[in-house]
């Protein structure tokens, strides 16, 4: 737990959520890529000991929304 903290005290993580079945967690990351997350999460202890497994869905806006505003393109 104090690994993760320190990653989360980097801005890395910004928010982190257990899965309603108990069965892991998931962590919204402000990072760059999939490598990124990946490596920072392979330096938690458990990410070390080979213990966790990782699914990295990158996340982006909601860009549809744009053609709810009434202004040109920018």
């Amino acid at each position: 737990m104090p690994a993760t903290v320190r990653i989360y005290l980097t801005g890395k993580i910004e928010q982190w959520y257990v899965k309603p079945d108990i069965s892991g967690v998931v962590f919204i990351m402000n990072v760059t890529s999939p490598d990124e997350a990946n490596h920072l999460l392979e330096t938690l202890p458990l990410g070390q000991a080979g213990m966790m497994k990782f699914e990295f869905i990158p996340l982006g806006p909601i860009t549809p929304l744009r053609f709810l505003l009434n202004e040109p393109d920018a």
